[in-house]
């Protein structure tokens, strides 16, 4: 039931996202991600380094951005985040290779990573179960039709996501895929 208001919830990102894109040129969509942004623990023995992303011809009305990065074949129940980035002003296009290390200040000024599904804020790598099958990362870009969400780096994930589609203008979103043997 969790993955069908999931997958009703990421409809919305097709309709509204006519004309503003989001890619990387370190992910790939439909393709497998690199090691170097899998996550280090639970037994993965990635980099993780977030990816560089680049959004563009976003609505004009926007304020604020935000990145997300979801996993909805975890097997949680309720998917897993993996990423979650608010406060990014009206002024960014793009976040550069390694500003998920919530420790290396890389971010805007005013930027707020939150706590993922790793239970820390920052960016976490994909790292599926070991033999399951491949996870598919949704990695989207949101428009918000205010400068800044009220919120802070100990908020859940969920309760970001509320707010997200609560104040959004449109979304950008491209799915990759990640499995290990």
């Amino acid at each position: 039931m969790k993955r069908l208001a999931a997958a009703i919830l990421m409809v919305p990102t097709l309709t509204l996202a006519a004309g503003f894109t989001l890619e990387s040129p370190d992910v790939s969509p439909e393709q497998p991600i690199a090691y170097k942004h899998v996550f280090k623990g639970f037994g993965c023995e990635g980099d993780n380094v977030s990816p560089m992303l680049v959004w563009k011809n976003a609505p004009k009305e926007a304020k604020s951005f935000a990145v997300t990065v979801y996993d909805p074949d975890a097997p949680t129940g309720s998917g897993w985040w993996h990423w979650v980035v608010f406060n990014l002003p009206a002024d960014t296009a793009s976040l550069a290779q390694g500003v998920g290390d919530p420790t290396a200040g890389k971010l805007p000024k005013g930027a707020v990573q939150s706590r993922t599904d790793f239970g820390k804020t920052g960016w976490g790598g994909p790292c599926p179960p070991q033999g399951d099958k491949p996870h598919r990362y949704i990695f989207t870009v949101h428009a918000l039709k205010t400068d800044k969400l009220d919120l802070d780096e100990n908020t859940p994930a969920a309760m970001v996501g509320f707010m997200l589609n609560d104040n959004s203008l449109a979304k950008a979103s491209f799915t990759a895929k990640y499995g290990r043997k």
